[in-house]
């Protein structure tokens, strides 16, 4: 694992530019959030999104959470109107994840089987500007194994994969805010279901929906 030391607020530019040509040419990257340290990889690939799921020794049965710089590039990746794109404009950037029929182009092991993809943009210049230089949305899983506790510092990222290659290179922009992951929210037929307790309390969300 390369690390690299990066400006939380004011990301150098080089240094993005590094880390997303690692994901372009299919490898992992760690990063922070304005939650938790996440791994990046790009969700069209194939190949890289199994070395994702390796790396985690996570299920095939969960699907991948996705991160974009902006509103314009989550609908790229995600069918977002009516409500859920009140709650985007309510919400983003933010620790808020929205649940939506997805658009094509994702790898089907990001959808777990499914139709939906869950994808939020995030108050961390890091994660947009990472986003942005790849020109497409990265995953947004947590940068630890399954079961262990979250990455909040790149000391962590290092510690939880210090044995083999799974993480090619670490952006640490120092300690994140940690605490609870985002709130996951699904537009139904039915309205607005919480998928997951998260920063943004429900009453927000129904709140902001009124």
């Amino acid at each position: 694992m390369f690390a690299y030391s990066i400006t939380a607020d004011q990301p150098e530019p080089e240094v993005i530019a590094r880390a997303a040509d690692v994901i372009r040419r299919g490898g992992v990257v760690a990063y922070p959030t304005d939650t938790l340290y996440g791994l990046a990889v790009d969700p069209g690939n194939s190949d890289a999104v199994a070395r994702l799921y390796a790396a985690k020794g996570r299920g095939r049965q969960s699907a991948i959470p996705l991160i974009a710089a902006s509103l314009e590039q989550a609908r790229g990746a995600a069918i977002l109107d009516g409500l859920a794109l009140r709650l985007a404009h309510a919400f983003w950037p933010g620790p808020l994840t929205i649940v939506a029929p997805s658009q094509r182009g994702l790898a089907a092991a990001v959808l777990a089987g499914g139709t939906t993809v869950a994808v939020r943009v995030p108050a961390h210049a890091v994660a947009r500007a990472l986003a942005a230089a790849l020109g497409f949305c990265i995953t947004a899983t947590s940068a630890n194994r399954s079961g262990e506790s979250p990455a909040v510092t790149g000391a962590d990222v290092v510690a939880a994969f210090a044995t083999g290659s799974d993480v090619d290179v670490l952006l640490d922009a120092g300690v994140v805010t940690g605490g609870p992951p985002s709130t996951i929210v699904e537009i139904g037929e039915d309205g607005p279901r919480l998928i997951r307790a998260g920063v943004v309390p429900w009453d927000r969300v129904l709140e902001s929906l009124k």
